[in-house]
């Protein structure tokens, strides 16, 4: 019963047939406002929401997963914010932690400060990692004004293109199949001048200390 019952809420179709909009904004709170959502099948649900909705008899109205789903994503990302703002100290501050102690903090901390808003936009797309991030951003006090605004921006953007791409084209079995291939590429597409920016500026950097040491 319990497989049965964990099966039901990993696949979409089965979600929304039973729960539905109650149960689709209710995973997409969880997974990402809460660690332990990492599993729900993000992406793939709002995409059949959106397919949903475009059929002869909708189980809502387009407008209202529109509307309801970025207010719920927006919601739950504040809330994984502020677990990490709370917890994140206590994790990263103990005495003698090696792999979450306080030098993984620095390096959190330093990340975001100079990442931190395309990382909160972009996150939105990946799974798991739209887990993490707002919890991370949290840990490292990422300005709260800051992040909020990033937080709408994702939120609106996930939360609308994702059932409106599964509202006109769910009709196409590779998109369906493959939606979070497909959204992931777009958001690896995306990162890229910034991990070629990141990677000169690291060898420019190895090449100057280089230069240093010599002279020493």
């Amino acid at each position: 019963m319990t497989l049965a019952l964990a099966s039901g809420i990993l696949n979409p179709d089965s979600l929304l047939s039973t729960f539905g909009l109650i149960g689709l904004l209710g995973a997409v709170f969880i997974e990402t406002g809460l660690l332990f959502g990492f599993f729900l099948p993000g992406d793939s649900l709002l995409f059949t929401a959106g397919v949903l909705v475009a059929q002869e008899q909708p189980f809502v109205p387009l407008w209202v997963l529109l509307v309801t789903v970025p207010v719920v994503a927006v919601l739950g990302d504040q809330c994984g914010y502020l677990v990490g703002r709370a917890a994140g100290p206590a994790v990263f501050d103990r005495p003698g932690a090696k792999r979450l102690g306080p030098d993984q903090r620095a390096r959190a901390e330093e990340f975001f400060e100079k990442h931190g808003p395309r990382t909160v936009v972009l996150a939105r797309f990946v799974p798991v990692i739209r887990t993490i991030t707002p919890v991370m951003a949290g840990t490292s006090r990422m300005p709260y004004r800051t992040f909020l605004t990033y937080n709408v921006i994702g939120g609106l953007a996930w939360g609308v293109l994702v059932p409106a791409l599964g509202y006109m084209l769910g009709g196409i079995e590779f998109v369906r199949a493959h939606i979070e291939i497909i959204l992931i590429t777009v958001v690896v597409v995306s990162v890229v001048p910034v991990a070629l920016n990141y990677l000169r500026s690291l060898r420019e950097s190895n090449i100057q200390s280089g230069e240093i040491e010599t002279l020493d």
